[in-house]
């Protein structure tokens, strides 16, 4: 600015508190006379309503907010005037500020928001009061615009860096979502259900979100308004699948909301027997002559075992296929990536807890499910023995969708752990968007092997590439750490193909998925990187080696930062899970096996093998003579085509490139679904 300019003036008057003078300008301000900008900036990014609260004017600060300046300017450290003000202990000064509604949760470069810049205790008191008025303002805003159905207000608010408590309550207990349900705003319920909300939430009454909807007329339902209990006999079950729908919109609301409202069981509900105990058992004298060994080619003892084949294992990648659904159902490319990586976190979800390990598949074994439920069929084969390798391949019921992959698994023993990496390509096709997503797995490891507790961990980098958009979601999954507080954490961003950051990602793949705007997600780091800065400045510990004790309890929790998304919860265990090898409802129903199956799935098929099929009975003994018995015939097998000089030929995959990032990959042959099965090889 050139000097002698108003703006020039005024800063000056305002750093010295020269009140007349400044009332002089912004008269003439108003008389127009001058042309003023009130909220001139320095160099710095300082306004004059900075200066004035800095150096305690409170006359002059008075007169500025009066003829209009914006209170929640920040300048280029992001210090808004209550920051100045509380940061040298004007007390007059903000309860002024205050008055003009400072915001008092703004954060400034340093992660610090006004409160945490002073050291004077009725500032702090004043700041926290406005804190709580802030947020109570924001939270009936939010309740309004559910109520009255003002779309654009409720997604801004939802969406904001300070998003009020999306379960927050007005003074008879509704939230909300019961305030949208009770005056039929439609658009307003999607919303808040995507955004996270949950619908079985009571108010004082205790009325929820259905009763609600029952009353006014609103249209949200499933097909059978009631709580469910259906149980299909068949793994073809064939009928109505149910969804909660807005029939207007044609639109399925959120999947928790199914999974809240509706007991929906598809076949079993429990395996035949609980498992064996293994405390009794030692694997240190099986492991101790293994260490950096490749664990697949060791033979352990079946009650290490669970009652599934590996190939079983993978088919549970589709436990959330409703994600892909989601994706195909959306316009909008970030949102698709969004839910293929939400798909890709709940693929491996269902390792938690799951101590036990799947059995080796045998070289030509295969595994088929089809569920009409999930609308999907899926077939696998073990393509390879040495190195063991398992190829599948999944489609939509519909034709919407290609999932397809081939595993090799490389387990190792480091002395306390043992850890497999999944080593090969995952792909996932949408051919309605002519769209291909690929990504690998991250590495798996059991803790605690010798002795203790044992407990499951993921880590390592994963990136969903869309190979048409050059879009992609990098994320981390974070290693346990020394005090436990990274524990099954999974960060990330969505890129696009000059690498900007769209979105971020961030929850557990123990629990659920958000993602939130990138500049919040980045500033929440920051701001809990300097809260556990400080933790660690008054608890020192010279541990340097990581914990093999089992993680605190408290490891569990997902801080769910204001603004955030909710894009993905995972499915709760059964209660009787413990007893059952830790195994979801959607694992216990693999191994099912109904009349209509028997003479159409073909003989070598996973259900099918007698030391799975003796294990999951509670036959331990027979399940192990059984195990022996199929491994001696799988290498007399091999010994025979070593001595006719034949090689084993694959049935249903075959070698190739992969065709988005060439990639070597396994690649269906397609024909399985004929039901056709001539001269296939005795394996059981």
């Amino acid at each position: 600015m050139e000097a002698n300019t108003p703006e020039d003036q005024l800063f000056r008057y305002a750093k010295e508190g020269s009140c007349a003078a400044i009332q002089r300008l912004l008269q003439s301000r108003i008389e127009k006379s001058t042309c003023l900008n009130i909220n001139c900036r320095s160099s710095s990014g300082w306004t004059p309503l900075h200066l004035a609260c800095y150096f305690g004017h409170s006359d002059v600060v008075e007169e500025l907010l009066k003829a209009g300046a914006d209170v929640n300017l920040q300048n280029n450290m992001g210090d808004t005037p209550l920051h100045s003000a509380a940061y040298t202990g004007r007390k007059e000064i903000v309860l002024l500020l205050l008055r003009y509604d400072a915001c008092a949760n703004i954060i400034n470069g340093t992660a610090q928001i006004p409160k945490d810049v002073t050291e004077d205790d009725e500032i702090i008191t004043m700041l926290e009061a406005a804190e709580r008025r802030e947020t109570r303002r924001r939270e009936e805003k939010l309740l309004e615009a559910a109520r009255e159905g003002y779309i654009s207000v409720l997604s801004e608010l939802l969406s904001g860096k300070e998003a009020p408590d999306i379960h927050c309550r007005d003074s008879v207990g509704n939230t909300p979502l019961h305030c949208a349900a009770y005056r039929g705003q439609k658009q307003c319920i999607i919303k808040l259900l995507k955004c996270g909300a949950s619908p079985s939430i009571k108010n004082n009454n205790g009325i929820s979100l259905f009763c609600f909807c029952h009353y006014s007329d609103m249209m949200v339902f499933t097909f059978c308004f009631q709580v469910l209990c259906k149980h299909g006999h068949s793994s073809r079950f064939l009928g109505w699948r149910s969804h909660w729908v807005v029939i207007e919109d044609n639109l399925i609301c959120m999947h928790i909301l199914c999974t809240c409202f509706i007991y929906f069981m598809y076949g079993i509900t429990s395996l035949p027997a609980p498992m064996f105990s293994r405390n009794d058992i030692s694997i240190w004298s099986i492991l101790k002559k293994c260490i950096g060994m490749e664990l697949s080619k060791i033979a352990m003892p079946v009650i290490f075992n669970e009652p599934l084949s590996f190939l079983q294992r993978l088919t549970e990648y589709m436990e959330h296929t409703y994600l892909i659904h989601q994706a195909n159902a959306t316009t909008d490319s970030v949102e698709r990536m969004k839910c293929v990586a939400a798909f890709a976190v709940s693929a491996v979800a269902s390792q938690w807890e799951r101590t036990g390990k799947p059995f080796n598949p045998l070289l030509g074994e295969t595994y088929e499910l089809i569920r009409d439920d999930l609308g999907f069929r899926w077939v696998s084969e073990q393509v390879s023995h040495h190195p063991p390798v398992s190829a599948f391949h999944a489609e939509g019921l519909k034709e919407d969708f290609v999932f397809h992959g081939s595993i090799y698994p490389k387990l190792r023993f480091w002395g306390k752990s043992i850890e497999a990496e999944p080593k090969g390509i995952i792909t996932l096709e949408l051919p309605k968007y002519n769209e291909a997503y690929t990504w690998t797995n991250p590495t798996c490891c059991v803790h605690n092997i010798i002795v203790g507790q044992l407990w499951i961990e993921q880590y390592g980098n994963v990136e969903v590439i869309n190979h048409k958009t050059g879009e992609r979601c990098s994320m981390t999954f974070k290693p346990c750490g020394l005090f436990g507080k990274e524990l099954h954490k999974v960060e990330g961003y969505i890129l696009d193909k000059s690498k900007k950051k769209l979105c971020a990602i961030y929850g557990k793949w123990t629990e659920c998925l958000y993602t939130v705007d990138p500049a919040t997600f980045d500033t929440h780091k920051k701001s809990d990187k300097k809260s556990s800065d400080d933790k660690k400045g008054s608890k020192q510990n010279s541990v340097d080696e990581e914990p093999e004790e089992m993680p605190p309890p408290d490891a569990e929790t997902v801080q769910v930062i204001p603004g955030s998304e909710l894009i993905w919860k995972i499915t709760p265990r059964p209660d009787n899970s413990a007893k059952f090898y830790a195994f979801s409802t959607f694992a216990m129903q693999l191994n099912e096996l109904t009349k209509s199956m028997e003479g159409v799935i073909p003989p070598t098929d996973s259900r099918l093998r007698p030391d799975i099929c003796a294990m999951e009975n509670g036959d331990i003994d027979l399940a192990s003579a059984e195990k022996k018995r199929l491994e001696e015939k799988q290498r007399m097998a091999r010994k025979n085509r070593n001595k006719a000089t034949e090689e084993w030929k694959t049935r249903w995959f075959q070698q190739g490139p992969n065709p988005h990032n060439k990639a070597q990959d396994w690649l269906y042959l397609k024909g399985y679904w004929d039901r056709n099965y001539p001269q296939l090889p005795d394996i059981y």
